[in-house]
């Protein structure tokens, strides 16, 4: 029931059907009051420099639109990284330091699921969670890092930033802001961006299966088990024949849910996202396979903006 009620309200907010368009019209009135406060908010907004180049990769569409892969491939360009991001799904409060240069501080539980996999993914890199990036932001020139990236950071105006905003493949067709739809600012917004990335002309998934390690095929009968956004996103890089079982955003398995699943489908081999199997991990599944994504930026892509925004703080080192 539930994964069906969070694949519908996903529907419902990027790809509706005619019911749910009309509750889409529905709620317009609330969407007005939605956007008057987001325009409010970025009006007053008055920004912070921190005196360390601050890059932000965001998004305005609700879920995932490829942050968390996007952040590792330009962070892991540079040396002393910090990266900053909320910790949805972290049963922690507060700022917390996942990793200090490589070594990690805390397990998944505490970090959330995207956290530990950028620190997993950025062996170098400090990685932070906080509901406050500026605290956080502060905190990591504490700890004399060089570069901040934002994951998610789009929407904090009260800080100066450069911000990189990653639009889909595949255009929502609901144009709306929530609660209409599943945009969280206005469409417009994308022209406000320092460099926007679209997926399939600037940066495009690079999917790899994986077991323990090295690449191998898929067995026959796969049940792909994931808690990410949009999960339907990840089919058309698998077998068509293949069965899915998900769950919301960030969702923290329990002992019970695998154990019914694997009762569900005894003869089957289980895949999962890197996000994932974070998690995953602790319930020790023989039979899991591995969804391992890496993103591909063309070389077309100019970055002459961002060269130019990080050159601008050489003198602050």
């Amino acid at each position: 029931m539930k994964q069906k009620l969070h694949l519908w309200i996903e529907e419902y907010l990027f790809f509706p059907n005619n019911f749910q368009k009309i509750i889409s019209f529905l709620l317009i009135p609330l969407t007005f009051i939605y956007m008057l406060i987001i325009l409010t908010k970025r009006a007053m907004a008055k920004e912070i420099e921190f005196g360390i180049p601050v890059i932000s990769i965001g998004n305005i569409i609700v879920g995932g639109s490829g942050k968390t892969p996007v952040t590792i491939n330009l962070a892991s360009k540079y040396e002393d990284v910090c990266v900053i991001l909320r910790g949805y799904g972290r049963a922690s409060k507060g700022l917390q330091i996942v990793s200090l240069r490589g070594k990690i501080l805390l397990d998944v539980k505490s970090s959330g699921d995207e956290a530990m996999l950028l620190a997993n993914s950025l062996p170098k890199a400090t990685v932070i969670v906080s509901e406050d990036r500026v605290k956080a932001i502060l905190k990591a020139k504490e700890l004399a890092c060089k570069i901040v990236f934002l994951d998610d950071g789009f929407s904090k105006y009260q800080i100066s930033k450069f911000n990189i905003l990653l639009r889909p493949k595949d255009e929502p067709t609901n144009i709306f802001c929530l609660p209409s739809g599943g945009y969280r600012e206005p469409k417009s917004f994308y022209a406000s961006a320092d460099l926007e990335l679209l997926e399939g002309r600037d940066f495009k998934r690079v999917i790899t299966i994986k077991k323990d390690g090295k690449v191998c095929e898929l067995p026959s009968r796969t049940l792909l088990l994931t808690a990410i956004s949009k999960p339907k996103r990840l089919l058309e890089y698998l077998p068509k024949d293949i069965k899915m079982v998900s769950f919301p955003d960030h969702y923290t398995f329990t002992k019970e849910d695998i154990s019914n699943i694997q009762e569900e489908y005894k003869d089957f081999s289980f895949l999962t996202t890197g996000k994932d199997l974070v998690k995953l991990k602790e319930f020790k599944i023989k039979n899991l396979y591995l969804m391992d994504l890496e993103i591909e930026i063309s070389s077309n892509v100019d970055f002459s903006l961002l060269d130019e925004y990080l050159k601008s703080f050489e003198k602050e080192f």
